[in-house]
């Protein structure tokens, strides 16, 4: 009896897990961000992203899913032929991203994504036109980041995917500083616009 009870917890547990059917893969795609609270504007700075994905349909039109990547984002004084005597300004962070997001089809092959991100910060460094900041001239960024996200996934071949996104943080990066400088002026957030592949193992 107990053998038949196993085999049958065994069957049950296994007919349970396939009979919800979950996607994995793998992500590559690029950032292209900008700091919201510093004084550049444009999406000047660019950066890889790479991770893996896992999702299942939770209704015939609804997909969830969740994601952990490493994405790098920050901000760039874009170069003037105009000012070349101008500081140039380099801000690199890197997390590590765990988007989880909910999807509806729009048809067979699209799909409009919407979520939050929390990440974990990992490395920063600035750089101005002398190289990295100098210890007495380094502000120290925050662990956490949240950035809500909506976006819009496409199918173009049977396992791959293309995802667009846009993202942007509700907790500062940085606060305000005391002062005033060139390249800071306001809390600090990240705004980040995401272009990356989704390939379906």
């Amino acid at each position: 009896m107990k053998r038949i009870l196993l085999i049958i917890s065994i069957l049950l547990t296994v007919t349970a897990v396939y009979a919800q059917r979950f996607d994995a893969g793998l992500i590559a795609g690029f950032n292209a961000s900008q700091v919201e609270g510093d004084n550049f504007k444009g999406y000047n700075k660019a950066g890889i992203l790479a991770g893996i994905y896992v999702q299942t349909d939770i209704a015939p039109a609804i997909v969830a899913g969740m994601e952990i990547k490493y994405s790098q984002k920050g901000s760039r004084r874009k170069y003037d032929p105009k000012q070349p005597d101008v500081d140039k300004y380099i801000m690199r962070l890197g997390y590590i991203d765990i988007p989880i997001f909910m999807g509806f089809r729009a048809n067979d092959r699209s799909r409009v994504i919407g979520g939050i991100t929390p990440g974990v910060l990992i490395h920063s460094k600035e750089l101005n036109s002398y190289g990295e900041f100098p210890k007495e001239d380094q502000h120290p960024f925050k662990t956490f980041d949240l950035q809500p996200f909506v976006g819009f996934q496409f199918d173009f071949l049977e396992r791959l995917s293309l995802d667009l996104r846009f993202a942007l943080s509700v907790v500062p990066v940085r606060n305000k500083p005391e002062g005033t400088n060139y390249y800071w002026h306001n809390n600090q957030f990240n705004n980040v616009i995401s272009l990356a592949f989704y390939y379906r193992l």
